[in-house]
């Protein structure tokens, strides 16, 4: 009996040490709770989206999404995805260019200025090596890659597929400024941010990180959270407009009607970015299945849309390939949809690239 409870108490010992570990951040303190009272988001202790939202699972029915995501036919790429080299050091902007860096981490220059979106590459999508791994060929690129500035450090939320502990480590010393959702700034300040660089936002809010860039922090349908206490910081959408050029950045949203809201504050949008992919039955209001994607680039009134959160980590139970191929499908030609590579330079002011990246021979070449 002594040696069990020894056994046991050392397990609960050891796992309350790895939760306060710092890959997992912080919680907001009391004086940041104070002044959110005000926000309508903010209810209860908790942030709340615009509609009724459950994610809730129960123990029996995460075991077996995890079972189903790790059976799941064709759940990764058996060959090295193809992509491209680009020397993001020396990347020129004219009209704006983003390169793509797999999921929904990606570059934006616009002006010569440099914005980071939800960076991850550390290789993992979670908080230990080992699990939600890159996909072969997609971790291409890594943080000594990166223009030595980073002027905007945007992220979406706090989930690690979108905020990597590692990678904003090694990040640190090269951001000039981060514009994130309330309470995500906690995680930041114990990795050793300087909070006068950081600029938390709640939905509406608008700042002027640097004169050329104005961003817009905008709602989205989603759950936050990185141990087992949910819903302490906002998540968000964003809008970027930089002159008369304006692209939304969806971040993680399920369908709903602020997406009309949205179109209709902002109808001149020249591109959305909407995450297709690790959507399941069992989430549904979290993450958009691909006909809903279509209806919300329609819903936001643009004609041009750039689907991620695929291509390099697979969180879902459906095949690697099927959000692209069936996002094309549904797609009656009323939306251009753009498909670069990792690593391809998208100039905005260029016709967007169209290669059928997903579809490739053992040689790793992408079909037209």
């Amino acid at each position: 009996m002594i040696i069990t409870l020894s056994i046991l108490v050392l397990l609960i010992g050891g796992g309350v040490l790895f939760m306060n570990s710092a890959v997992f951040g912080s919680l907001p303190d009391a004086e940041s709770i104070k002044k959110w009272e005000s926000s309508p988001n903010y209810k209860d202790g908790k942030f709340q989206n615009l509609l009724p939202t459950s994610a809730n699972m129960s123990f029996g029915d995460i075991f077996k999404s995890i079972a189903q995501m790790m059976g799941a036919k064709d759940k990764a790429p058996i060959h090295a995805l193809p992509s491209a080299i680009t020397d993001l050091k020396g990347l020129k902007d004219e009209g704006g260019v983003i390169v793509w860096f797999g999921h929904s981490s990606y570059l934006m220059k616009f002006k010569g200025k440099a914005i980071l979106v939800d960076p991850v590459f550390s290789g993992y999508a979670s908080p230990v090596s080992g699990f939600a791994a890159a996909s072969i060929g997609a971790d291409l690129y890594a943080v000594k890659d990166m223009p030595e500035i980073i002027d905007v450090l945007v992220l979406t939320h706090d989930h690690y597929d979108h905020l990597d502990y590692k990678t904003i480590l090694e990040l640190k010393t090269r951001v000039k400024k981060v514009i994130c959702p309330l309470g995500v700034a906690a995680h930041l300040k114990r990795w050793g941010f300087d909070s006068a660089i950081i600029t938390e936002l709640d939905w509406w809010d608008e700042v002027k990180p640097i004169a050329e860039l104005k961003f817009t922090a905008l709602p989205a349908r989603h759950i936050s959270g990185r141990g087992f206490t949910l819903l302490k910081s906002l998540w968000c959408s964003y809008m970027l407009e930089v002159d008369s050029t304006c692209i939304y950045l969806g971040g993680d949203s399920g369908y709903g009607n602020h997406f009309k809201t949205i179109g209709d504050k902002f109808p001149n949008i020249n591109l959305a970015i909407l995450e297709c992919g690790d959507y399941d039955e069992k989430w549904p209001m979290i993450h958009m299945f691909p006909e809903q994607v279509l209806q919300a680039t329609k819903d936001l009134g643009v004609k041009k849309l750039w689907p991620v959160h695929s291509g390099k980590f697979s969180l879902g139970s459906h095949a690697w390939y099927e959000p692209i191929n069936s996002l094309k499908a549904a797609n009656d030609g009323s939306v251009t949809i753009a498909t670069p590579m990792i690593g391809e330079p998208m100039y905005l002011d260029k016709e967007l690239p169209n290669k059928v990246w997903w579809k490739y021979d053992v040689a790793n070449q992408p079909q037209k």
